[in-house]
Formats: structure tokens, C-alpha cells, sequence
């Protein structure tokens, strides 16, 4: 990853001592946490299970869970940046919890993964799955920038079982496209964010270079991996039972993703930005780069 210079935040200089990162052994947080030790940053991991936790060399690991204030506190303690992370689904009190113990810590820093399409009602109640997060950050007290990235390249992932026994990957969204974004490019927008100052007070819709859809996606993984790969309409029931039985999504969560998922289909996240060019200087990764990079993945034709 190349070298970027750090900038004075906007309300003066912050002293990157320990970066905490939630949600640390997911596909952003862990990226984030292999970027930052890269870097040779101290960091600390937040976890719900340390035991379990695979993390670079260096990485200091911790037990943390929002029930608990007082692991909290104690995760927090001497931290300087946080990156914020939570499951998708409705919002429990994750993010107020972990911005109320970061305000009591002193941490200069917050940086929150959130979604696109936050605030939006026509995307549905998972629009305001972030909303409140959102707000606490920015009203935290800290210089805080939140991260709103699109659909993830690596979603795709979910076919590979599908793929493997020969069957058509699930479309739920029709020719709906989104801004198919690279985990790791959000990953790397947020490394600089807890970085730098500059992007201080800024929110960021995070997307790919191009909209594409599920076809348009399975037309690319077809042609990276050198076989067929059909792609299957689901109906909105179809696509509840799916979500229930394959996700294990309970109903609330199935509902709003749903509506999400209506949303897309109807073209509401046909969305490409420049912000990540803009943040880290180069193009964003397009699907098919992803898709070259983890064609092993998906296994053998």
C-alpha cells in the first residue's frame, strides 16, 4: 500500500498512539487491522471472542461487547482513533454505546462504517439502520468521518456453494445495478481517515468504478473462472425464505432487507462516486479485479 502523508486534523494535531478497531475479525475490520499493522501503527482488536481472533503479529487483542460498558472502558483506554464497526441489522445501541465510551476515554478520533443510502426512507428500514450511529459520531465531540460504502464485491462469495454443486447463484435485486465497491478499498479509505486529518468531518459514499448488477456480475465471474454461471430470479417470497434459510435472518432483518433489496432493483443505488479516487489517489478497484483476485475462491471448474 503506498505512503501517504498525515495532515493536522482540523481542530489541531492528534498524536496516532493505539487505534481500536471493532468488529476487528470481519472483511473490513480485519482488512482494516492487516493495513494498519502493515504500517507498523499500534493497534488494538475488539472483539466478542479473543480466543478466536487471527490477527497480525503485534496486534493487541481484547474482549468487547456494547452489554458490557465496562469492556468497553477498558478496550478504550489510552486509545487515540477508533474505527467503528457493527453487524449489519437494525441498530441495538452498538454505536451509542461505543461513541459514549469513546467520549469518556478522550479518543481525538472516530471513524464509522455505515451504509449507503443511509437516511434515505425510499430505501427502506434498513436506511435508518445507521442513522442514529451516525449521529452520535457527529456529535461526539471527536473529529469523526463516516464511511457509507456500497454494495460489496465480496458478496458474491455467498454463491460459492451454489456454484460448487452446479446451480444458478440466487439474483434478488433483477437488473438492479449498484456501485459494486472492493472491501479492501473501504478498508483502505478508512486507514486513512483514522490517519489523517483532513478527512476530518467528512462523509463518504464509497462505490466501485462502475454500477452492475447481479447478471453483470455473473457474466464477469464467468468469464474469470472459464465456466457458465446462470443466475437465478427470485421473487420476493422466494427471496424472504432465502434470507431465512440460508442467512438466517430473523424476520425484522429479513423485512428491511427486503425493502433494500427493492430499492436496488428499482435502480435507487445506481450510484458511482469519485471518493474513493479522491481519498486515496488512484481508481477504485472494479468487480472484476476483485473477481481475478479471489477467483480461487470459488473453486475448480
Amino acid at each position: 500500500m503506498p505512503e501517504f502523508p498525515r495532515a493536522e486534523p482540523l481542530d489541531g494535531p492528534i498524536v496516532v498512539l493505539m487505534i481500536l478497531v471493532t468488529g476487528a475479525t470481519g472483511t473490513i475490520g480485519g482488512d482494516v487491522v492487516r493495513q494498519l499493522a502493515a504500517r507498523g501503527e499500534k493497534v488494538r482488536a475488539l472483539t466478542r471472542d479473543p480466543a478466536r481472533a487471527q490477527v497480525p503479529a503485534g496486534v493487541e487483542v481484547v474482549r468487547g461487547d456494547y452489554r458490557d460498558p465496562a469492556s468497553l472502558d477498558a478496550a478504550l483506554a489510552g486509545v487515540t482513533a477508533a474505527f467503528l464497526l457493527r453487524p449489519p441489522g437494525p441498530d441495538e445501541g452498538q454505536d451509542a454505546a461505543l461513541v459514549a465510551a469513546a467520549r469518556a476515554a478522550g479518543v481525538g478520533r472516530l471513524v464509522k462504517l455505515s451504509a449507503i443510502g443511509t437516511g434515505d426512507a425510499a430505501s427502506g428500514p434498513s436506511g435508518l439502520w445507521h442513522l442514529d450511529g451516525e449521529r452520535a459520531v457527529r456529535d461526539s465531540g471527536a473529529a469523526w468521518t463516516v464511511l457509507r460504502p456500497s454494495s460489496f464485491a465480496s458478496n458474491t462469495l455467498s454463491w460459492v456453494q451454489a456454484l460448487r454443486a452446479g446451480e444458478p447463484v440466487p439474483n434478488m435485486t433483477g437488473d438492479g445495478a449498484s456501485g459494486v465497491v472492493d472491501p479492501r478499498d473501504v478498508a483502505a479509505v478508512g486507514v486513512r481517515a483514522l490517519l489523517d486529518g483532513r478527512h476530518a468531518g467528512r462523509t463518504y459514499t464509497l462505490t466501485g468504478p462502475e454500477a452492475i448488477g447481479v447478471p453483470g456480475q455473473a457474466a464477469v465471474l464467468a468469464e474469470v473462472l472459464g465456466r457458465p454461471v446462470a443466475a437465478r430470479n427470485l421473487s420476493p417470497e422466494q427471496t424472504r425464505d432465502f434470507l431465512r434459510t440460508t442467512w438466517g435472518f430473523d424476520e425484522t432483518r429479513a423485512d428491511g432487507v427486503l425493502a433494500g433489496l427493492a430499492f436496488v432493483r428499482d435502480g435507487g443505488n445506481a450510484v458511482v462516486t469519485e471518493d474513493v479516487p479522491e481519498v486515496l489517489g488512484r481508481p477504485a478497484r472494479s468487480f472484476r479485479e476483485w473477481a481475478q483476485d479471489h477467483r480461487a475462491a470459488f473453486g475448480e471448474a
